[in-house]
């Protein structure tokens, strides 16, 4: 039996697997181009803000917050806001640098859970292949490998499909978790930067 037909035999366990899959990979690209637009504006952002509070253009500065994503500007528009009440103002941006990491984790839960669930499908799926090679001994009423070889084939493709996306999909959850570690690191260092400038 190829490998297409036990695909189709055994499909309502290779579904799963397939879905989880597809998700892997759209979270995957999604995150990518998200968090390199992300960086892109922050830094051209802090860039240009630099720039006009140095010519004193503190109006122009501001309206910077207007040209890119909420979780830079509602951080960012922070910086101009009244520091009288020093303390307020800090638990105040404290609160939008919260939010903003909180924002860049977006969907990488996805990630996780399938990477945990994965491996228990394709456990599933040897299961009912085990069974399936139980069920072709009982009914030939004979042993042998030519009984029960395609239903082991689909136990094995089963256990490796959710091997292969719980270890792509858990490299990817650990490449992001770094990656985001290291981009709101950078972030609240460069409003420290724009607050500095203002000091």
């Amino acid at each position: 039996m190829d490998l297409l037909q036990l695909l189709i035999d055994g499909g309502f366990i290779m579904y799963p697997l397939i879905i989880c899959s597809i998700l892997v990979w759209a979270v995957v690209i999604e995150k990518l181009w998200f968090l390199s637009q992300f960086r892109r504006q922050f830094t051209c952002l802090h860039d240009r803000a630099v720039v006009l509070i140095d010519e004193k253009k503190i109006n122009e500065a501001k309206g910077l917050g207007h040209t890119v994503h909420h979780y830079i500007s509602a951080p960012y528009s922070i910086l101009f806001e009244d520091r009288t009440n020093k303390n307020q103002w800090e638990h105040k941006m404290g609160r939008r640098l919260i939010e903003t990491q909180q924002g860049l984790k977006r969907s990488l839960w996805l990630l996780g859970t399938i990477g945990a669930a994965s491996p228990f499908i394709g456990l599933f799926g040897t299961v009912v292949g085990i069974i399936k090679s139980f069920e072709a001994i009982a009914v030939s009423g004979k042993s042998g490998f030519s009984v029960v070889a395609a239903g082991l084939s689909e136990a094995l493709i089963a256990t490796a499909a959710g091997i292969i996306v719980a270890v792509i999909s858990v490299m990817f959850f650990n490449y992001f978790q770094n990656r985001l570690t290291i981009l709101n690191t950078e972030f609240k260092h460069r409003l420290e930067d724009l607050m500095d400038l203002f000091e």
